[in-house]
This record gives C-alpha cells, structure tokens and sequence, in this order.
C-alpha cells in the first residue's frame, strides 16, 4: 500500500525546501521517497522529481494559448490534470506498491480551501490506496502578529474542512523567528491553539475598535471547531524533521522496518540481522499511536529553549559538536589512510632467502 503526503501552503512557507530536506533525511535513513511536482509554474526544481506535471502541462503554455493570467492558468492546469488523471496513475503505478510519495502543490491557497479540482485529484489517490496526509505550512513569522496569527488559523481550518485528510498544521521556519521580533505569549500558546480570547486586548490596541465583534467572532470559529494545532520545523535540524516525520506517521499509520545497517536514529530498530517481522520499528504504528512521541524536540517547550530563548547559546555548541564531529571523522580518514598504505608497503617488500 503507497504512502504520502499532500504538501500544500502559501507562497514562500517552504513547500520545495520542505521535499528536498525530507528528500535527503529519508534517503540517509535509507527509507523509499519519491516526489511528484503538481506545480505547473515551478520550472527550478531544488529535488530530484520522479514525476513533473509540466511533462503533461505548463503555466506558461496555457496563458499563450488561452490568454489567462497566472491565477486563471493555474485553475486551468489543475483542472486539466483532474480531467487527466490517468496520466498520474500510470506514473505513480511505476514507482511500486511500497512507495512514499510526496505531492508538491502549488502555493495558491485557493487550490487547498476553495477550488474542488485538486480535492477530486485526492479524493481518486485515496480510492487506488493510497494512505496520505496533508501537510500545512505556514511561516511561522506570522505568530509574532495577533492579527497574522488569526488568518494562519482560519487559512489551515478551511484547507482541514476542504481537504478532508489526517492533517498536520506547521509552523516552518521555526529558526528565524527570533528575527521578526518577541513573541506575546510562550511558544505554546500558539502550537497548541489555547484560550484566544487573550488575544482580544493585542487585537483591540493594533486594530479600530469597531472590528472587536468581528475579532471575536473569528475567535469563536476556531474554538468552536477545536481541530486546529501546530508541529514546528526547521528544515535543516535534524531533531525537528525526525520529530515531525514521527507525527505524520503517526497519522497516516505508516510503519517503516528498516534494514539492520541503515543510519536510523539510535534505539529506534533492533540491529539482529533478521527479517522485517523480527526487526520491529519503535517508530511503527502501535507504538507510536499509543504513546507520546519522544525525543528531541518533540516537545514545544524545547522547541522555543532552542529556537527562541536560547538560540545563540544553542548555535554555539552545535558549531562546537559540529567542529568534534568533524575532527573525528578526518582522524579515522588519517587512521583508515595510513592502515592502507602500510598493506601497500608490506605487498612491495622484498622478501629475504636464507641460504
């Protein structure tokens, strides 16, 4: 049975990073990914693509033809693409039952909250078995303003209605934040989505008075639904990609064996050299689903001592670790060389006869 990920977002909240990070931690964790690009704009792709719909469609194509500007054409394509989805199953036929796909959207919001074309696409990939989650990124600058905080909140509610998926919200760029200014409240508040009528008082000192009913009443609709949350990322922390392709498979139930020799995170498989139902993954589906995650950063408030109160002191000892790291594997380069070079040496001596 296929697994994967509906990657969706605003322009610029990382989407492409988001699958070339995964890309190379999955492929150092030696687990299967391949990654379709359903953005008929992106013609500068950062990762490898198995699948790329501008082999069926181009943006630029349909404007010449139709006279549609970008928005239009985009509807255009994905509309084309639904009516065409034969063309997708038969490549996504070819990478095998066993595959991990990920499906790079383009960064309209109207494709995951309005537009029914790319809902129809998932709902025909969830009837040929695939198992998938949405994955919601968002910047996370945008919790440093009440007002910003807001619209994020109702953005992921109606891509949660609209799509209809295990859904996971994220806040990327967690690294950057401390750029953009101190936060009102604990990192907490805002991943977790807690009491927001204490937004009410930053609301009514930034916005007019007249917009207080309207600020409550959005506030109200998100607590009425209660399904909105947050995981955080940075895409190039290891800890944080490890702990958010925990979370998502804890959605989707994915259970991955790994091989005794991958490079897997330490503790998490058995190294006997057995077979996959003797090698159980403690990341797998029972144990995950029936416990909390652990691990670093699986808990906000690491997250925020990291990214946020502490992160120059952070940065400092990872250059440290890194710079030990480093040495470490330039000694064992040296110790590996020199080992080789005395076997060489010992070939070409010449042997000595006593007569």
């Amino acid at each position: 049975m296929p697994f994967g990920e509906i990657v969706c977002g605003s322009p610029g909240s990382g989407k492409s990073t988001y699958c070339y990070g995964k890309h190379q931690l999955f492929t150092a964790l030696k687990r299967p990914i391949s990654i379709v690009n359903l953005d008929p704009a992106n013609d500068a792709l950062s990762y490898p693509c198995a699948i790329d719909i501008s082999s069926l469609i181009t943006l630029n194509d349909v404007m010449e033809q139709h006279g549609l500007g970008p928005n239009g054409a985009l509807i255009y394509c994905m509309e084309y693409l639904e009516a065409n989805f034969d063309w997708l199953e038969e490549r996504l036929q070819e990478l095998g039952n066993d595959a991990y796909v990920l499906f790079d959207l383009p960064g309209q919001v109207e494709l995951s909250t309005n537009h029914e074309s790319v809902k129809h696409i998932i709902e025909k990939l969830t009837k040929s078995s695939f198992r998938l989650a949405a994955v919601h990124l968002c910047d996370a600058h945008y919790i440093t303003d009440a007002s910003k905080y807001i619209s994020v909140l109702l953005l992921s509610l109606r891509a949660m209605l609209q799509l209809e998926l295990p859904h996971i919200n994220v806040l990327s760029k967690i690294d950057l934040i401390s750029q953009y200014g101190d936060l009102d409240f604990n990192l907490d508040f805002y991943t977790d989505v807690q009491d927001l009528s204490h937004l009410q008082n930053i609301l009514s000192t930034s916005l007019s008075p007249r917009f207080a009913a309207l600020n409550m009443a959005m506030i109200d609709l998100i607590e009425d639904h209660s399904i909105v949350g947050f995981e955080t990322l940075a895409v190039e922390d290891k800890n944080s990609m490890l702990n958010l392709t925990h979370a998502i498979d804890k959605a989707t139930g994915y259970i991955f064996v790994p091989p005794p020799k991958s490079n897997q995170p330490p503790g998490t498989i058995d190294e006997a050299d057995t077979g996959p139902s003797q090698r159980p993954n403690t990341y797998a589906l029972f144990s995950s689903a029936l416990g909390p995650m652990k691990g670093p950063a699986s808990d906000v408030r690491d997250v925020q001592e990291r990214w946020i109160d502490a992160k120059e002191e952070w940065d400092a000892f990872e250059r440290k670790e890194w710079r030990k790291e480093g040495e470490a594997v330039r000694d064992q380069a040296a110790r590996e060389q020199a080992a080789k070079t005395s076997k060489i040496r010992e070939r070409k001596a010449p042997s000595t006869t006593h007569t």
